[in-house]
């Protein structure tokens, strides 16, 4: 027979199961974004987004998705150059700025001046600082206080929700 800490036990994690298991690896809509509250200078219509956007691109930026680590090409690009928003083309990171920080995610130590936003994200039950496009509001990541110097932060970026432009020689 089951004690009454096994049966409190047991329902706990078939309660944890039932409602944050699911929600990890769903890749449907789940909200707006946070910072689709705010208003931006680029806007579009749902529509316009699933039309503008590959839907791996849709999903991180309109429905704040993460990829899966290790699958952007972004990550392994060390060329001179500018990384910019997917959605806008707003430039947000300057390669002189990335760094491998072995999370597989491109990661950087400081974004460019004005290029993005945060909001506090408690998804998950975790508080993290989540990311976002200044100009159109895309998600991008997340912004962690594990980064090097000079600013110690780590901006772990998305690299869907980016594009590259490499510097002319």
């Amino acid at each position: 027979m089951a004690t009454r800490r096994q049966f409190l036990y047991a329902g706990g994690v078939a309660a944890l199961a039932a409602g944050v298991l699911p929600r990890l690896f769903d890749t449907r809509a789940v909200a707006a974004p946070a910072a689709g509250q705010q208003s931006f200078e680029v806007t579009h219509t749902d529509a316009e987004w699933r039309q503008r956007l590959t839907p791996a691109q849709y999903h991180v930026l309109r429905q704040e998705g993460t990829e899966r680590p290790y699958s952007s090409p972004l990550n392994d690009e060390h060329r001179a150059g500018t990384f910019a928003c997917a959605g806008c083309g707003l430039p947000l990171f300057s390669s002189k700025t990335k760094f491998e920080s072995h999370t597989g995610w491109p990661s950087f130590w400081e974004p460019l001046a004005d290029a993005v936003g945060e909001t506090r994200d408690t998804t998950f039950g975790m508080l993290r600082t989540a990311v976002h496009c200044h100009r159109c509001g895309g998600h991008l990541g997340h912004v962690f206080d594990d980064g090097p110097r000079p600013t110690g932060l780590r901006y772990c970026m998305n690299g869907v929700a980016m594009t590259f432009a490499a510097q002319p020689a």
